[in-house]
């Protein structure tokens, strides 16, 4: 269970996410919309850990997030805006790195690896250098990295922008089976479609938040 309490974001004099209160249960699919520089990025930060709160409080299965590590460490994962990637590595290195952390067997981390890149189609690619792939080949190890880590929260940065409609509907199904294995899901999006498929629907507008279909 996600559970936000007047969570504000503010950078300076600017409030990024103004009093914003909702939930988001285990199973579900929550899609938030709104316009460039409306504050659903920040909003995942806060969910992530990876900003703190001016006021309020976020709770994931009643544990207070406080920062980046303590969310990770309670399967909190962030598929980020822009991929996150580290350039100069594989794929397959890419989402290595956080089951290793983990502390997961090799050849269990090589199976969930192979897993994940086959369900974003790019079974044929792991050996690549993330340089050496396409801006939405990279968005797509990103989501695979995400969805290897099996996480208590997936929270989903723009992660269908840059793709064709085949390889969104492929991440969309991807996030619903995370959601059907018992994760809350949340994904912040431009696309009206991506929002029309979530089981709920909320709207950001300069740091506040509205519904258009709640859970």
């Amino acid at each position: 269970m996600i559970s936000l309490s007047q969570v504000t974001v503010r950078y300076g004099d600017v409030t990024a996410v103004d009093d914003v209160t909702f939930a988001v249960p285990p199973g579900f699919v929550l899609a938030v919309s709104g316009p460039s520089g409306a504050g659903k990025s920040s909003l995942l930060w806060a969910i992530a850990g990876a900003v703190r709160p001016a006021k309020g409080q976020v709770e994931v299965d009643g544990l207070v997030i406080e920062d980046r590590p303590a969310a990770a460490a309670h399967g909190v994962v962030l598929i980020p805006q822009g991929n996150g990637l580290a350039r100069v590595l594989t794929a397959r290195e890419n989402l290595s790195i956080p089951l290793l952390s983990a502390k997961k067997p090799s050849d269990e981390v090589d199976r969930i690896i192979a897993e994940a890149l086959a369900g974003v189609g790019l079974e044929e690619s792991g050996d690549h250098l993330v340089e050496e792939l396409s801006g939405g080949e990279q968005q797509r190890v990103a989501v695979a990295r995400g969805i290897a880590q099996q996480g208590q929260v997936i929270l989903a940065d723009e992660s269908t922008s840059e793709l064709d409609s085949t390889n969104r509907e492929r991440v969309l199904d991807l996030l619903r089976n995370e959601a059907r294995r018992g994760a809350a899901v949340i994904i912040a999006t431009h696309d009206i479609a991506v929002a029309e498929s979530a089981d709920g629907h909320a709207l950001m507008d300069e740091g506040r938040l509205t519904w258009a279909r709640r859970l």
